[in-house]
């Protein structure tokens, strides 16, 4: 919950909290953050619901994609309309639901491998 709650922190912050360094800008380093927190997201979902259950569905990995994905999508609009200086970024949700599939895919490998 608390990487969750970071997550709805950092992509929050006013427009003007966040620094602006034009060589990052160009390398689009936002996008690798989102990817990176949301494929955490499921990743850390994920191994906490293998670790309650013993195992882990498809069905149950795609719902954790899905949700953590619209939780992006609710992000963004939460800072088009409610964070100064923020926008919807359509590049930032896409970064998010590819971060979520990815963690996916990466605890399904991880799984096979060290969790039996």
């Amino acid at each position: 919950m608390g990487w969750i709650i970071l997550i709805l922190f950092l992509c929050t912050l006013p427009g003007s909290a966040i620094p602006s360094m034009s060589m990052f800008d160009k390398l689009h380093v936002d996008k690798i953050v989102h990817f990176v927190l949301f494929g955490g997201t499921v990743l850390l979902l994920a191994y906490g619901y293998y670790k309650q259950k013993g195992a882990i569905s498809g069905l149950a990995l795609f719902s954790l994609v899905a949700v953590v994905t619209l939780y992006g999508l609710a992000i963004e609009f939460i800072q088009k309309y409610l964070v100064a200086n923020r926008s919807f970024d359509m590049y930032d949700l896409l970064a998010d639901g590819l971060g979520a599939v990815a963690g996916a895919l990466v605890f399904l490998w991880v799984g096979k491998r060290f969790l039996k």
